[in-house]
């Protein structure tokens, strides 16, 4: 009976071993979603994501923005900065989902309050990573959505589709992209877009980057028909991790950066932009 009792102990000890093995062999659902950026760095490029323009890579995180813009007669501060949080599916596709910001504007004519939701989805057409060829090309559509309010200048949903590209050498790398801005509806009243966008960018520490931004957009009809608006941007980013990083891990990013306007006709001038970025 003592065998018996003693071979028992043993069989169940080295079940108890093996699925304790296996619970360490197999991540689960949750450890493999906080590990989608660690994966997608076999297959494209590793640099910092602008603060303007969009990130031809696919990254997962929460962006917590602030803007504070001069405009003629007011000052117009923005709350969430119309970014939000952003998902990797399939390692292909990017989904975001940005909710209303809260605009706090200095002026009479334009009260205060929040803008519209937005909704955007990436698609990885080509990438290779650092090891290799260094580069990435990326399909976007960015929706947002009919507004309660005029705080974002739209008056009705609109769409944003675009391509970013990107490609890196040693501690380098140059980012561009070129899109349109296509309202769904009163498009007399408010006009079209082409926006493009170049930014060059150098991984100047282990922790920090430093990049240059040149925003511009071209006007179609409406009110800016035929006027062009263009930015200077310099921005810095600080990544913070812990000092053993793991794959589940998350790493805080704080970055800041001023719009300046270069163009005769300009919007708003010296938008101020600060933000915290929690990959996860």
């Amino acid at each position: 009976m003592r065998t018996h009792r003693l071979i028992l102990s043993v069989v169940q000890l080295a079940a108890l071993l093996y699925c304790a093995q296996c619970a360490v062999a197999q991540p689960s659902d949750y450890e493999q979603f906080r590990a989608h950026n660690a994966q997608m760095a076999d297959l494209q490029p590793t640099w910092m994501g602008p603060l303007i323009q969009s990130d031809p890579r696919l990254s997962q995180a929460i962006r917590l923005s602030v803007s504070d813009a001069n405009a003629p007669g007011e000052q117009i501060v923005s709350y969430g900065n119309n970014h939000g949080v952003s998902v990797i599916a399939e390692r292909r596709f990017q989904l975001e989902f940005d909710p209303p910001s809260f605009f706090r504007n200095h002026s009479a004519a334009y009260p205060g309050g929040f803008g519209n939701a937005g909704a955007q989805i990436k698609y990885l057409i080509a990438s290779s990573n650092s090891e290799h060829r260094n580069f990435a090309v990326t399909a976007i559509d960015f929706h947002g959505f009919a507004p309660r309010a005029a705080q974002n200048g739209m008056f009705s949903a609109y769409d944003c589709p675009k391509i970013a590209a990107g490609i890196a050498r040693d501690r380098f790398n140059m980012q561009s992209t070129l899109g349109g801005l296509l309202p769904a509806a009163k498009v007399a009243a408010q006009g079209q877009a082409i926006e493009w966008n170049v930014t060059g960018q150098i991984h100047s520490t282990l922790h920090t980057w430093l990049d240059v931004e040149n925003n511009a957009t071209f006007n179609f009809g409406g009110p800016n028909d035929g006027k062009t608006q263009n930015f200077i941007t310099p921005a810095a980013f600080f990544m913070v991790r812990r000092k053993e990083w793991g794959p589940t891990h998350s790493v805080f990013v704080f970055d800041a950066g001023v719009q300046i306007a270069t163009s005769s006709f300009h919007l708003y001038n010296h938008n101020l932009i600060s933000e915290v970025r929690i990959l996860f």
